[in-house]
């Protein structure tokens, strides 16, 4: 018996990740190839041509999981129903602009966003923000749409995750499918930490650690590290754009994980709702080892092996100074 369809409501959609994102979400790659989907697309007015130009592939893609397209610059219409929500609009740190300029301009979105989604989504809709910077945006969401449980707003830093088994598997020169449970601890920016301590590599004997395997430890903690952090950097120096292809793939697995479990065996990297694990303050959103099953994620837990400084605080402290300064 075939499925009912699924919404996924992406913002920003008009934009290169949006333009990235959707036909794999049509295509069955975020909630799999038996699932119907009906995408909502938001963005804001001036995209408007644009956003009903994608409308248009989509519709000549004739992908036979689409059973409908909603593409408007409507908040409430693009909300109503959605099942999940993929959080991409976001307004982009410019040159000479602080921080706390960004995220001023972040709560003005996210509050108009967020209160649509609390009054007009489907209930347990799960939330995924990958605009930057994402994790202080998710706390912005959060703060806007107090009735959404806690467990169901994330942010996206398994693009992170992924670049780091793309980096172990290039070294070894193997599969990157036989590297896992490497971990990105904190944020979705420079400041994150990307750990191999956990990691194995498949082989024909079983399972062998990556740090063994490598057998490089100035590499591991030097250049490896390095190079995930500033990847995003380097992508745009390359491209002259932002990493939208890898973006949107990283989007995917994050749902998809999360709706329909991790393997057995095998943990990922989310932002998730601090829960006090690992000693970071509870209520925080930060990237953890999660695992995956029945819709629910969990921190996975004793994984933590000689790191120190994991616990970047910068952006609770951004969402309380802006929150003051717009709330009074």
């Amino acid at each position: 018996m075939a499925k009912d369809p699924v919404r996924v409501l992406v913002t920003g959609a008009a934009g290169q990740i949006g333009y990235a994102l959707v036909p794999m979400i049509a295509r069955g790659v975020m909630l799999g190839p038996d699932q119907p989907v009906i995408l909502h697309m938001l963005d804001i007015p001036p995209a408007a041509e644009s956003l009903n130009g994608v409308k248009m592939e989509l519709v000549d893609a004739a992908f036979p999981l689409l059973k409908g397209v909603v593409a408007t610059t409507d908040v409430v219409e693009a909300c109503t129903g959605v099942n999940v929500a993929v959080m991409v609009g976001g307004f982009p740190r410019k040159e000479g602009m602080e921080r706390k300029d960004v995220m001023s301009k972040n709560v003005s979105i996210y509050k108009s966003q967020a209160s649509a989604l609390e009054k007009h989504a489907a209930a347990n809709c799960k939330v995924l923000v990958v605009a930057n910077p994402a994790n202080t945006n998710a706390l912005i969401l959060k703060e806007f749409a107090p009735s959404i449980p806690e467990k169901n707003i994330t942010c996206m830093t398994r693009l992170d995750h992924n670049r780091a088994l793309g980096q172990i598997s290039e070294r070894l020169n193997i599969q990157v499918s036989d590297v896992k449970n490497v971990i990105i601890w904190g944020n979705h920016s420079s400041t994150q930490y990307p750990d191999v301590s956990h990691a194995t590599v498949k082989t024909q004997g079983g399972e062998k650690p990556v740090k063994e395997l490598v057998c490089d430890d100035e590499w591991l903690k030097g250049e490896f590290i390095t190079t995930v952090q500033q990847r995003g950097a380097a992508i745009i120096k390359a491209r002259k754009f932002s990493s939208a292809l890898s973006a949107a793939s990283g989007a995917c697995d994050h749902i998809r994980d999360w709706v329909l479990g991790t393997p057995e065996g095998t943990f990922v990297s989310m932002g998730v709702y601090s829960d006090g694990s690992y000693n970071v303050p509870a209520g925080l959103i930060y990237s953890f080892p999660v695992t995956c099953r029945n819709g629910e994620w969990t921190i996975v837990q004793g994984k933590l092996v000689g790191l120190d400084n994991l616990i970047d605080l910068e952006p609770a402290q951004e969402i309380s100074l802006i929150l003051k300064e717009k709330l009074g």
